[in-house]
C-alpha cells in the first residue's frame, strides 16, 4: 500500500506544479487561464506519448535489440525464472552492446515490459548476481516505477519549455517598461528555479524507485547479497574509462549510474541514483532480516510495496 501512496503522491506533486505554472503565466500575460488549459492538455499529451512509446523509445536509445531464447539461453532463462517468481508476465529480452556492464527495464505495463542487459553485464556477473540484477529490473516492471519515470521526465521538459517560452516572451513584450522589468525579473527567476526544481523532484523520486526496487528484488530472487555483490561489481564498470557513457538524458533508465565522475555533493544532489554503498548496507540489512525471519517470504500476487521494514528515503 505504501508504493501505491507514494506513486499517487508522486502525480499529485507533478500536476500542483503544471496547474501553478500555468497560473503564474496567466498571470502575468493576462490570458484568462487559456494558458494553464494549454499547459494541461499539452502535458498529457507528452506523458501519453511517452508512456505509450516508452519501450521502442528506450530501446532505440540504447542500441538495444531483442533476442531469443536460443541466442541467449542463460539471459533468457534466468529472466523467465524471475518473472514466474515474481508473478509477472515473460517480459521480452533485449541485449544492449555497450561494453558498460548495466541492464534497465521499459514498458509501460507488465504486459509490454523488456528487461535489457549489456554486453558488459553478461561477460562480469555470475549467474547468482545476474538473477539478482534481474530481479531488480522486474521489479521497476511490479512496481510500475517505468510509467511515473516517463511522466516525471515529461513533466520536467514541459516545465524547462514553458520556462524558455515565458522569458523570451516577457523580454520582447512592449507593455509598460517599469512594470515590465520586474516582471522580466520574475520570470527570469522562475526560468532558473523552475527547471531546477523540477529535475530535482525527478531525481528524489528515481532515488526512491531504486531503493523499492532493490528491496522488492531481493526478496523476489531470495538473493540480496548477490544483487549488492552485483552493483560493487557494477560500479566499479561504470566508472572503467574504456566503459564511460555520460548519457544524462537516459541515465536514470539503468540500474547503475552511468558515467566515470567521482560523487560530490552536487553530484549527489543532481544524481539518479542512491550511492551505492547505501544500497549495499540497506540489501546487507534485508539480507539478515530475511535470515531471521523479520522479512515475509514474497507471494507472487501481493500487491508492490516495501515490506521489509526499512524505510525509503
Amino acid at each position: 500500500m505504501g508504493a501505491i501512496i507514494r506513486t499517487v503522491s508522486v502525480f499529485i506533486v507533478l500536476g500542483l506544479i503544471m496547474g501553478a505554472i500555468g497560473a503564474l503565466i496567466d498571470l502575468i500575460f493576462g490570458f484568462n487561464f487559456i494558458f494553464l488549459v494549454l499547459m494541461l492538455v499539452l502535458t498529457v499529451l507528452m506523458s501519453a506519448f511517452t508512456v505509450w512509446n516508452s519501450k521502442s523509445l528506450a530501446l532505440r536509445a540504447n542500441k538495444a535489440h531483442i533476442i531469443t531464447r536460443d541466442e541467449e539461453p542463460i539471459l533468457y532463462g534466468i529472466v523467465e525464472k524471475v518473472a514466474r517468481q515474481a508473478g509477472l508476465p515473460m517480459p521480452e529480452v533485449g541485449i544492449s552492446e555497450y561494453s558498460m556492464p548495466n541492464a534497465f527495464a521499459t514498458g509501460r505495463s507488465p504486459s509490454n515490459a523488456a528487461v535489457v542487459a549489456t554486453r558488459g553485464l553478461l561477460y562480469l556477473l555470475d549467474d547468482d548476481e545476474l538473477e539478482g540484477v534481474i530481479g531488480h529490473e522486474m521489479s521497476h516492471v511490479k512496481n510500475r516505477d517505468i510509467l511515473v519515470m516517463s511522466v516525471t521526465s515529461t513533466v520536467v521538459s514541459a516545465l524547462t519549455l514553458v520556462s524558455r517560452f515565458a522569458l523570451f516572451s516577457t523580454a520582447f513584450d512592449g507593455r509598460n517598461r517599469d512594470s515590465g522589468l520586474l516582471v522580466l525579473a520574475l520570470v527570469v527567476v522562475g526560468y532558473i528555479l523552475a527547471p531546477l526544481a523540477g529535475v530535482i523532484l525527478q531525481m528524489a523520486v528515481s532515488r526512491s524507485r531504486e531503493y523499492l526496487a532493490d528491496e522488492t528484488g531481493a526478496r523476489i530472487t531470495g538473493k540480496p547479497l548477490a544483487l549488492a555483490s552485483a552493483l560493487s561489481k557494477l560500479e566499479s564498470g561504470c566508472q572503467n574509462p574504456r566503459n564511460a557513457i555520460d548519457d544524462t538524458a537516459h541515465s536514470s533508465m539503468w540500474i547503475s549510474e552511468p558515467g566515470t565522475k567521482r560523487r560530490s555533493i552536487l553530484r549527489n544532489l543532481f544524481s539518479t541514483h542512491p550511492e551505492t554503498s547505501k544500497r549495499i548496507e540497506r540489501l546487507e540489512a534485508i539480507a539478515r532480516k530475511m535470515k531471521s525471519g523479520e522479512v515475509p517470504g514474497y507471494e507472487p500476487d501481493e500487491k508492490y510495496g516495501n515490506h521489509t521494514g526499512l524505510s525509503i528515503e
